[in-house]
């Protein structure tokens, strides 16, 4: 009983202040409410970031001209609650950060044409103080484009969880393993030859864990609820496969020096698998 006149008291309470709230902000009476603010900006890196920003260190004027083309979310996975798709649209916008951070690649706009064909149309008709032939000669020519897909989103590669109640009291979690892939290519702008390809996954890792309680005092139930969600971002995670991607071009087909750290890490999870495989033929 005196539980439930304590829940009665506090929505009173609550319901008496917001009445009071309403009437000063419809006198105009109000003051400015000062925003909530927690964290800071930040700059948006992956562990990957550091081995672009070396790549600037090293010595090297004549940069390539590179277009960044579509890069497009084929995995076909739609959020049936938001109805919009689960991975990022903004791929190919995450390859251009990736190319400005490496330093060595002079970027040309080849993903949107609008403001440049406006540009374009304004100086025909006269519109700017600019000429046509002055412009046919200050646009470079893009010696390579850069075009792909995600291609991989799966679910539950491994789930496992656990948890015990007794006695109206418990705990459990559980751990949850998805992967997303992508595959990056290299066209060479002049003969349109496909120069280099970057086929890239990465597993990305979250947990639960939580503990209830659950106790009548009286009629009453009362149930108390605890835990914690982490999940590594998902979009996180396309980035750093577009990062990886990226570095991997200019150290494989560029010719730019790779750090030990930032090299791709070869699996043989189907070594064993193969291995099985042949032996089965040969016997």
């Amino acid at each position: 009983m005196r539980l439930r006149r304590g829940v009665v008291g506090l929505a009173l309470a609550f319901t008496l202040a917001g009445c009071q709230t309403a009437a000063v902000v419809a006198e105009g009476k109000a003051p400015a409410v000062r925003p909530a603010y927690s964290f800071p900006v930040t700059s948006n890196t992956t562990p990957y970031t550091r081995c672009l920003q070396q790549l600037a260190s090293y010595p090297g004027s004549r940069l390539p001209s590179i277009a960044v083309g579509e890069v497009a979310d084929k995995t076909g996975q739609m959020d049936t609650f938001t109805e919009s798709t689960v991975l990022t649209q903004g791929v190919s916008e995450m390859v251009m950060s990736a190319l400005w951070r490496s330093g060595k690649a002079r970027l040309v706009e080849r993903y949107d044409l609008r403001i440049p064909l406006a540009e374009l149309k304004m100086i025909e008709q006269g519109l700017t103080s600019r000429r046509v032939s002055e412009m046919q000669q200050a646009v470079p020519a893009s010696d390579f484009v850069i075009l792909g897909a995600l291609t991989e989103l799966n679910y539950n590669i491994v789930s496992e969880g656990a948890g015990l109640w007794v006695g109206g009291i418990g705990a459990g979690g559980r751990t949850v393993v998805i992967n997303v892939g992508l595959d990056l290519r290299l066209v060479n702008g002049r003969t349109f030859e496909v120069v280099h390809v970057s086929p890239l996954q990465k597993q990305i890792f979250g947990y639960e864990v939580e503990a209830n309680v659950f106790r009548f005092f009286g009629s009453q139930l009362v149930e108390f609820d605890a835990g914690r969600i982490q999940n590594e971002p998902l979009q996180l995670g396309v980035r750093s496969v577009v990062e990886m991607a990226v570095y991997q071009m200019m150290t494989d087909y560029f010719g730019l020096p790779a750090q030990e750290e930032c090299q791709v890490r070869e699996t043989n999870f189907f070594d064993e698998t193969l291995a099985r495989k042949t032996i089965t033929k040969e016997s």
